[in-house]
């Protein structure tokens, strides 16, 4: 009877392995970050590259210190961006779009003047379509009130999650923007996006790219701790990263990102280094983050990524 057991336990352990395989799937993170004395550049650019990975997990999570701030900093700051300050002052007002609305759902629709890509992506929500809007938020209610909980730039591609905020606080930032897809470069890195279709339903994105396939994106947890996103490929990207981290850093008080540790595969411990000194490595998880407070978005929340699976 013994071992009729154990040859049923060996055999389940077989069947298991390709699921356990999945779960426990490496890829590459390399760090393509420059130096800069502007708080208002995005610097910080860390790929994630892999010809097998269909699905991984995106998590926000309110950084260790949350806890602990009583002035929140959130300015736009442009100390050291003479280019930006220079820039052409807009004249023309944003306008703002209610694509779709429940008394706990809303997705609004902004549109950017001057914004840096010019292509026009639509925005479908059951049968109505949305076109010329650059930025779309996803609001929903929670505590009697309405929270900002994520946001894509349809045209490039750039997505930003955060929490609901906690209860020292009445609203919390946002910081490191993701990107999801094949990811090309035309002046700053980008997705290019032929459509977005939202289903409020299961409060999924599915993106299609320009260069073909597709992608979901679904809001799997939101609550005062972190948000967790659900993302599928329909097809691995084999030639280019299939998602990276986009944010900022000038020094170890004034950043949206300031460290990164990563976890390689069968690993017993994580590693970690500060940001700007992170080169390379192969990993099953990853998180970037900081460990004291910023003076820049303060309240912004940390970015991990795992769970990467083949299927």
């Amino acid at each position: 009877m013994q071992c009729v057991r154990s040859a049923v336990f060996l055999l389940a352990l077989i069947l298991a392995a390709p699921e356990l395989a999945a779960y426990d799937l490496a890829v590459d993170v390399q760090n393509a970050s420059t130096p800069t004395l502007c708080a208002e550049t995005d610097n910080v650019y860390l790929k994630l590259t892999s010809p097998e990975v269909r699905r991984f997990t995106i998590e926000a999570v309110h950084p260790n210190y949350i806890g602990s701030i009583v002035v929140d900093r959130s300015a736009f700051d442009l100390h050291n961006c003479p280019e930006l300050a220079a820039a052409a002052f807009i004249t023309e007002k944003p306008r703002r779009i209610t694509i779709f609305e429940t008394p706990d759902l809303q997705l609004v629709g902004l549109t950017i003047p001057n914004f840096w890509r010019k292509n026009l992506v639509p925005v479908r929500v059951g049968d109505r379509v949305e076109t010329g809007v650059q930025l779309l938020q996803l609001w929903l209610r929670s505590q009697d009130r309405a929270e900002e909980v994520l946001v894509l730039y349809p045209q490039d591609g750039y997505w930003r999650a955060r929490p609901l905020p906690p209860a020292n606080l009445k609203w919390s930032a946002y910081g490191t923007s993701f990107l999801v897809g094949p990811i090309e470069h035309e002046q700053r890195p980008f997705v290019a996006i032929s459509e977005v279709v939202f289903d409020p339903v299961t409060r999924t994105f599915r993106i299609t790219f320009t260069r073909g396939g597709s992608a979901t994106l679904r809001v799997e947890t939101l609550d005062i701790e972190h948000q967790v996103l659900d993302v599928t490929l329909d097809a691995a990207v084999s030639d280019l990263p299939f998602a990276a981290l986009r944010s900022m850093f000038v020094t170890e008080i004034n950043n949206d990102v300031a460290h990164l540790g990563w976890r390689a595969k069968g690993a017993p411990n994580w590693e970690r280094t500060p940001l700007m000194d992170f080169r390379r490595a192969s990993a099953v998880e990853v998180w970037a983050g900081r460990l004291v407070p910023s003076r820049h978005n303060t309240s912004a929340p940390d970015m991990v990524m795992r769970d990467f699976k083949g299927r």
